[in-house]
């Protein structure tokens, strides 16, 4: 699918997808708690360093958020998420759900993302969005651009609706657009993805914004496979040396 009818598509079903796409699963419920404890396992057993990046299967993800402070009361708002996997990006595997927190939407934030109110009164709880996103995600690598953000965001809400610690390996967009792209400063989404010609549309809207970042990302698994990196032991060799 090509990126312009991907950002109509997402106009047209964004004021949907509010609501579960799979059953949810009560957060105290026994299969859940297991799901989880053997998610964790299998991410603890998984190796993924050795394997070539261009065979890895990522799920690339955005947060939108009604600040940037989890500790401090903001919270997710809404999940965006697309599959790449072997070096290709499915745009009919995604993952998008906004949250029921309409009593934090500011009227900035509110005309940054498009988001309304109303949306997010219609919307399931974090804790039944979580499950959903994580049985999405499985032990898939996550990737974001400025990664710390969903770090922050992902730790604080997997504490408090299950109880247990973030465990998945996240990575940054810069972790490969440094390598790739070393004469361009890795700032906002917009500018790495004009270094690759890739259209910028619907900005600050969680699942756009994620298939940005995959694009953005397939292009420098590219680019730093031509240049010799073939694993991410590569890529964490290269850059500890650099910052020696």
């Amino acid at each position: 699918m090509v990126m312009s009818n991907m950002f109509q598509w997402v106009r047209q079903v964004s004021g949907k997808l509010g609501a579960p796409v799979v059953t949810s699963i009560d957060q105290t419920s026994p299969q859940h708690q297991s799901f989880m404890r053997q998610l964790q396992k299998d991410l603890k057993a998984k190796q993924p360093l050795l394997q070539p990046l261009d065979t890895l299967e990522f799920t690339v993800l955005d947060l939108e958020t009604s600040g940037f402070y989890p500790d401090g009361g903001d919270k997710i708002l809404s999940i965006g998420a697309v599959k790449v996997k072997k070096g290709r990006i499915y745009h009919n595997d995604t993952f998008y759900c906004t949250i029921s927190e309409p009593g934090v939407l500011s009227s900035e934030v509110a005309r940054l993302t498009g988001l309304t109110k109303e949306e997010l009164e219609q919307a399931p709880p974090l804790s039944e969005v979580l499950q959903q996103f994580y049985e999405f995600i499985q032990t898939d690598i996550l990737v974001a651009h400025h990664a710390k953000h969903e770090r922050k965001f992902l730790q604080h809400a997997t504490y408090q609706s299950s109880g247990m610690q973030f465990r998945h390996r996240l990575l940054d967009t810069s972790f490969l657009y440094q390598i790739a792209a070393p004469e361009q400063e890795a700032g906002e989404l917009d500018t790495c993805c004009a270094y690759y010609g890739i259209p910028v549309n619907n900005r600050h809207h969680a699942l756009a914004d994620a298939v940005m970042a995959a694009e953005l990302w397939v292009c420098t698994i590219q680019d730093v496979m031509k240049k010799g990196y073939e694993t991410l032991q590569d890529v964490y060799v290269h850059l500890n040396r650099q910052t020696r």
